[in-house]
């Protein structure tokens, strides 16, 4: 699996993802700003609710935006042999199960394709992404999710 593939991959979704919400910002804002929306009473909140709604989506376009940023200024480098830092390609096991998760800068949760096998981009501010920092192959860590403890076998570090 390659790294550089993968970061391509991110950039590509997210630029997509980007592409969507500047597409619903606009509409959002044009409903905002729509003679319609004016209130009618004192009552009337459609002109307020869709202000609102322009607001978080432009703020979801500047959250795409600085993750589009941080991952093409994210340098792709080998992590082999070295602790697990930001941009590591890690291989987990849980219980025999096996998974691929990326420590990405932003945009945790997103997931795409390389080589066949799904990736996950984590976050070091989640749980497992922080429990992951400074680790190395053959590692255990432990993650309580949800009130259980979780433990995760660290297969491979990339």
């Amino acid at each position: 699996m390659n790294k550089t593939d993968l970061q391509a991959l991110i950039i590509e979704k997210l630029q997509a993802d980007l592409t969507i919400a500047k597409d619903a910002l606009k509409a959002s804002h044009e409903a905002a700003t729509h003679a319609e929306s004016k209130a009618e009473n004192k009552y009337d909140t459609r002109g307020l609710e869709a202000a609102y709604l322009a607001d978080g989506q432009r703020r979801r376009v500047h959250e795409i935006e600085t993750a589009l940023s941080r991952y093409r200024n994210l340098p792709v480098r080998s992590q082999v042999d070295e602790p697990i830092t930001l941009g590591a390609l890690v291989s987990l096991e849980q219980a025999g199960i096996g998974r691929w998760v990326f420590l990405g800068p932003d945009a945790a949760g997103l997931r795409v394709v390389v080589a066949e096998a799904e990736v996950q981009v984590i976050s070091p501010r989640s749980p497992l992404g922080h429990a992951l920092l400074g680790r190395c192959d053959g590692d255990e860590v432990e993650v309580l999710v949800d009130g259980r403890r979780q433990q995760y076998e660290i297969v491979e570090v990339r």
